[in-house]
């Protein structure tokens, strides 16, 4: 069964750094691109970033820079470090993967951005 449990969200000040992270349940994850995406009140759920299996990432440009996805596939987890955070960075955050076409999601961690 596949199982993602994303933590490390929080109450930061504008401004401040949170890292996220995403643990994957058995080793077949490394093979597939990981994604994160958030959803704010009253939005729809949005793409942040991704990291492809060779470890490439890409991220919306909302977040270009400020943002660095990366992987650790021995322990099968994917990371989301955030810096420099905005009031407009506030969602629930959630780890994605693709698998034979169907869409596997995390629980969500809220990340809240005060000004």
């Amino acid at each position: 069964q596949v199982q993602l449990v994303e933590s490390g969200g929080g109450l930061v000040q504008s401004g401040g750094s949170l890292r996220l992270s995403c643990a994957a349940s058995g080793s077949i994850f490394r093979f597939y691109t990981m994604n994160w995406y958030r959803q704010a009140p009253g939005k729809q759920r949005e793409l942040v970033a991704g990291i492809t299996a060779s470890g490439t990432p890409n991220y919306v440009d909302a977040v270009e820079g400020r943002f660095t996805i990366s992987r650790d596939n021995a322990k099968n987890t994917v990371y989301l470090q955030m810096s420099s955070l905005k009031p407009e960075d506030t969602a629930v955050y959630y780890c994605n993967v693709r698998i034979m076409m169907n869409d596997y999601w995390g629980q969500g961690t809220q990340v809240t951005v005060s000004s």
